[in-house]
């Protein structure tokens, strides 16, 4: 049974950071490629971030690119989103997403989910 779970996530003021976590098992991690998504209330899930499987490309939305770094440890199962110079229309559901294959900044082409962490960012 494929998990992805979340953590991380939490209230901060305008210009904070925040480190997301995402913990992977069931899967063979070192062969997915990774994703971060975000859903704000009453918006379509947003693409944020992709790293392939050896963490060796990465791909940003134009709206974080330079703020948020995203990551992994194969070794860990683990992948991260460090989130820095946060801004109130940052609020939103974080989602990680793994796939096979390349990488993708599509919702659909994802196998496997998280549950989600909720991250609001304060003015």
């Amino acid at each position: 049974q494929v998990q992805l779970v979340e953590s991380g996530g939490g209230l901060v003021q305008a210009g904070g950071s925040l480190r997301l976590s995402c913990a992977a098992s069931g899967l063979t991690f070192s062969s997915y490629n990774m994703g971060w998504f975000r859903q704000a209330p009453g918006k379509e899930r947003e693409f944020i971030a992709t790293i392939t499987e050896r963490g060796t490309f990465t791909y940003y939305a134009d709206s974080v690119k330079g703020r948020f770094t995203i990551s992994r440890d194969n070794a860990k199962n683990t992948g991260y989103l460090q989130m820095n110079s946060l801004k109130p229309e940052d609020t939103a559901v974080y989602y990680c997403a793994a796939r096979p294959g390349g990488t993708s900044g599509i919702t659909y082409e994802y196998d496997y989910w998280g549950q989600g962490t909720q991250v609001t960012v304060s003015s």
